[in-house]
């Protein structure tokens, strides 16, 4: 039986191993007229296809399980990656865009304009 751990790391060792495949695939591809590839191509493609089938059953069973499983807080392992995944984005979207400075924080208090209204759609019109 195969540990989720050994799932994950199986998985990073077939997504490398497919890139190699694709990369070796295209040189052997791309090859002048008068030339002979460095490797058979059928071979590559053979090969790649069942690392890709591996990888397909692999990733079916690794979510299955973290579809399944319960964290001590009562979500899913599912429902956690979810979260941290949007957690990330959003601490992305709080960065600076001239460099990796957090943005100023935001007040929460509401806007008061001189007139003493809470925000510019409460605001009274100028007396002229």
């Amino acid at each position: 039986m195969t540990t989720i751990g050994e799932a994950l790391n199986r998985r990073s060792d077939l997504q490398k191993r497919i890139a190699q495949l694709e990369e070796r695939l295209r040189s052997s591809v791309l090859v002048q007229e008068d030339e002979r590839p460095p490797e058979e191509p059928e071979e590559l493609l053979s090969e790649l296809d069942a690392h890709c089938t591996e990888l397909q059953r692999l990733i079916a069973t690794i979510n299955h399980t973290n579809a399944s499983s319960r964290l001590p807080t009562g979500e899913t392992v599912t429902e956690a990656l979810a979260r941290r995944d949007v957690l990330t984005l959003r601490a992305a979207a709080d960065r600076d865009p001239r460099g990796d400075r957090p943005r100023p924080v935001r007040s929460l208090q509401p806007l008061r304009d001189p007139d003493g209204a809470a925000d510019s759609r409460q605001r009274r019109p100028k007396r002229g």
